[in-house]
């Protein structure tokens, strides 16, 4: 089976990020008054083969965990769905 993964990686809300930082103070150059505190992290797709839901849960945790956060310093949030893809 294939399972389409929705990957949301965020800087932990303790952690300083700079890049939203930057961006919050420049919003009122563009005329977007009002917007406050953002926060800059990355989303990932990817398509898993596994022979089922558990494993491909297994394998995304283990990829998150490895390779795709840094989990000192970010958090991770992701969906899983079977692919329509033959």
């Amino acid at each position: 089976m294939k399972f389409n993964a929705e990957i949301n990686v965020m800087p932990h809300k303790e952690l300083l990020d700079p890049q939203g930082k930057t961006v919050t103070k420049n919003m009122k150059y563009i005329q977007l008054e009002g917007i406050e505190d953002v926060r800059i992290g990355k989303h990932i797709h990817m398509v898993v083969s596994a022979v089922n839901e558990s494993e491909a849960r297994t394998k995304i945790e283990k990829a998150c965990h490895k390779i795709l956060t840094n989990p000192i310093m970010e958090s991770y949030q992701y969906t899983l769905s079977v692919s329509n893809e033959a």
